[in-house]
């Protein structure tokens, strides 16, 4: 089960006990000895610069960038990505700097690096934490090899407003499937050892709580209450903490008025004294100047204290503590003790990745990159092919049979885009090596005329000009395949929407080609999820793609044409329109709950209706109160069915155990994948909870007629939450469990938590 489910634990060590880390059990002495050693010789202007990350220069080394390398005044480089460049700068830090201490190199990494895989929130719906693992080691491979040994990954903010550009970043909407995949990235960014040479340390972020952004603009307000904080966005830091991830990045954001980047409450409290944290925290670029710009600081010098004071060890890019800590230091201001403790938290890393016996990359004398390998190509189109959710497949029909197909229309803006399908944070991806939708039914389709027509210039577009053709294409296909969605800027950091509706003149494409009468499938290719209300209706299927990565165009054409099944299903819930936002599953009650009895859409208020007549429940009177598509939802090519659940035993200590078994049955006519779901509650508690928590989930591969039973375990902490004092706690009382295949599964059981016995 899920790590941060426990009871919180007592205090770790904290930033002014780190003289005598190495007497904590588990701490490697020979590393902490190296770091006494090392902090004996430093100068403070010396131990400054560890804390000092600078951007590289693309491929060059200025004057300036050297000079500081030399005098030891920088500590990591970023986006620096060529492997001779990179050589250089750690020989002149290793061999002519006065200490030889070797610098750090990050990157952004977050969905591969050359080769690229699905989006985080792509990768999310396939939930399966395998698979994700996997695409993070082959990221770390492919950019280890030009020297970089840190990536600003995973992204684990939870995302419940999709109009927010970098909920494309994130791993969905739910802190347990969250917690779940951010800690199978980082074991694989970080693999068995973080000193082996293809090894990158993970930096999880933004702590904490940036997910939650007013009305999902970037870089905006968030006010959390604790409770939430600690049950909801803490936990999937943790869960990535605990499976070993070496660094944090502070949060750009303001968190309940104390900007996260000066926040000691996260950065000291939480993260070193109750989870006992020992890597080392960096803030995000100019976080810590920007505290004087969000009116918490008087100056640049006052924001260095700050950050420092509170908890942030590194500065990317900020030249805060470059220009004022060692000043502080000297006057008194800051202690040096906490100084040393800041750079052993840097120290630390480079030590365990083995920096300063490997500094160097071993592939810096290649003329060019290397074409990636082909099991990276495979892992590729497997992980876009897992990504994919069928959200609406009617009559059938999906999949498409080949041989029946003798023209295809391939209408819209996606279809051959290769940049585009790769997403948001592709800074090293190659689009040369993209295949494109439209190229892979070519390939697929060698004996059907496969017609392409643009219609729209961008994903933006109003110009109608093109619709003509696509109307003419449309109507002398056997089938009509829609790409549309967002072109990849159009989520991401700093790239928010306050409309998610499909943008431009797309909708009005999609109902030009409706009235041929050809049947129509729209593959949806986007970094967050769209309210397409008006739109799912007016098409026969439906796929969502996201940004599927380097091999979108053989996944997709593999399950058009029934080489593949779909088994993704949705890591966030979908809205029906935007004004619905925030909707997700694991809301709570409120004390006037909507009901089907008491929903009443304005469309159908009589004329002259009272103030009182539409039930005086919690929605808006011009859509459904529930979403469009519910969190964990997804279709097949099969359909399954679930019935006998049962829980055993039906009464359970807080410590203790239960098991809960249910008969899953594929009723279909295919063999296919079933992702099943259990879902709980605690309808009375001293603190209101979620409608549904999600605790477990299963993959299942059942042949057409296969019936299997599938069991989970519940234990009484995987039932903890925070209580009114912060503490985590099991609360004796009933509790409700439910399992089936998305978030609004009905069939349910009920067992008791029985009170604490004392001891006999």
């Amino acid at each position: 089960m899920h790590p941060s489910a426990a009871a919180a634990p007592g205090p770790g060590p904290g930033p002014d006990r780190d003289h005598d880390h190495d007497q904590d059990p588990g701490v490697d002495r020979d590393v902490e000895a190296r770091i006494r050693a090392l902090l004996d010789r430093m100068t403070p202007a010396e131990k400054v610069g560890q804390l000092n990350q600078l951007s590289g220069a693309d491929g060059m080394i200025p004057d300036a960038l050297a000079r500081q390398v030399r005098e030891g005044r920088v500590g990591s480089i970023l986006n620096e990505v060529d492997p001779r460049t990179l050589n250089e700068l750690q020989r002149l830090a290793v061999d002519e700097s006065r200490l030889g201490i070797p610098l750090l190199a990050g990157r952004d990494v977050i969905h591969g690096f050359r080769t690229i895989l699905p989006i985080p929130l792509g990768l999310a719906a396939t939930w399966d934490p395998e698979l994700v693992r996997a695409g993070a080691r082959m990221a770390a491979v492919e950019a280890a090899a030009c020297g970089i040994r840190w990536t600003f990954a995973p992204m684990v903010d939870i995302g419940r407003d999709p109009r927010w550009g970098r909920v494309a970043e994130c791993l969905g909407e739910d802190p347990f499937l969250s917690g779940v995949l951010a800690a199978a990235m980082v074991r694989g960014f970080q693999g068995d050892d973080l000193a082996d040479p293809t090894s990158l340390a993970a930096c999880v972020k933004h702590f904490a709580g940036y997910g939650a952004s007013e009305a999902g603009r970037d870089y905006n307000t968030t006010n959390i209450p604790e409770g939430e904080l600690r049950s909801v966005h803490l936990p999937p830091f943790r869960a990535a903490l605990e499976a070993g991830a070496a660094t944090v990045m502070t949060s750009f954001s303001d968190l309940n008025g104390i900007p996260a980047t000066a926040n000691r409450f996260l950065l000291t409290q939480v993260l070193r004294e109750e989870w006992g944290f020992d890597g080392f925290v960096v803030s995000d670029w100019d976080s810590i100047p920007q505290l004087t710009v969000h009116g918490l600081t008087e100056d640049a010098r006052a924001a260095a204290l700050a950050a420092a004071e509170a908890g942030v060890d590194m500065d990317m890019v900020g030249h805060a503590y470059a220009g004022h800590l060692e000043a502080l230091v000297a006057s008194g201001a800051f202690p040096e003790a906490r100084l040393d403790a800041m750079v052993a938290n840097v120290l630390r890393v480079k030590l365990r990745l083995g920096l300063f016996e490997a500094p160097c990359t071993a592939t810096a004398t290649a003329p060019e990159p290397a074409a990636p390998p082909a099991a990276h190509l495979a892992l590729a189109r497997e992980s876009a092919l897992r990504s994919v959710v069928l959200l609406r497949n009617e009559g059938g029909l999906l999949p498409l049979e080949a041989a029946a197909l003798g023209r295809v229309a391939v209408i819209g803006p996606l279809a051959d885009e290769p940049r585009e399908q790769l997403g948001t944070w592709v800074f090293d991806g190659d689009p040369s090596l993209s295949v494109t939708p439209l190229a892979a039914l070519r390939e697929a389709l060698p004996g059907a005329r496969v017609r392409h027509v643009r219609a729209l210039d961008t994903s933006r577009s109003e110009d109608r000009s093109g619709f003509a053709e696509a109307v003419e294409a449309a109507a002398d296909a056997d089938v009509v395949l829609v790409f549309l969605g967002e072109e990849a800027v159009l989520s991401g950091e700093a790239h928010c929407r306050a409309d998610i509706t499909l943008p431009g003149a797309q909708e009005a494409l999609v109902d030009a080609v409706r009235a041929t009468g050809t049947p129509v499938v729209l593959v949806i290719l986007a970094g967050r999820p769209l309210a397409l209300a008006s739109v799912v209706d007016k098409v026969d299927a439906l796929l969502y793609a996201w940004h599927p990565g380097t091999m979108a165009g053989p996944a997709l054409a593999d399950l058009l044409l029934g080489k593949a099944a779909p088994s993704g299903r949705l890591p966030v819930t979908f809205p029906r329109v935007t004004g619905q936002i925030p909707i997700y599953h694991a809301h709570r009650n409120t004390g006037r709950p909507p009901t089907p009895e008491t929903f009443v859409h304005l469309r159908d208020l009589p004329r002259g209706a009272s103030q009182l007549s539409t039930g005086a429940t919690s929605y808006h009177l011009d859509t459904h109160y529930t979403p469009l598509f519910p969190f964990g939802f997804g279709l097949g090519y099969t359909t399954f069915a679930y019935d006998a659940l049962r829980v055993e035993p039906v009464t359970m200590p807080p410590d203790g155990v239960v098991q809960v078994a249910v008969e899953v049955e594929n009723t279909g006519s295919r063999r296919g994948t079933e992702l099943v779901q259990l879902y709980v509650r605690d309808p009375v508690a001293s603190v209101t909870r979620p409608v549904r928590e999600l605790k477990s989930f299963r993959h299942v591969e059942l042949a057409p007629g296969e019936r299997r039973t599938v069991t989970f375990e519940l234990r009484g902490a995987d039932l903890a939450f925070p209580g009114r004092d912060m503490t985590w706690v099991t609360e004796p009382g009933r509790m409700q469990v439910w399992v089936g295949g998305d978030a609004h599964a009905t069939l349910g059981a009920e067992f008791r938590i029985m009170e604490p016995q004392p001891d006999s």
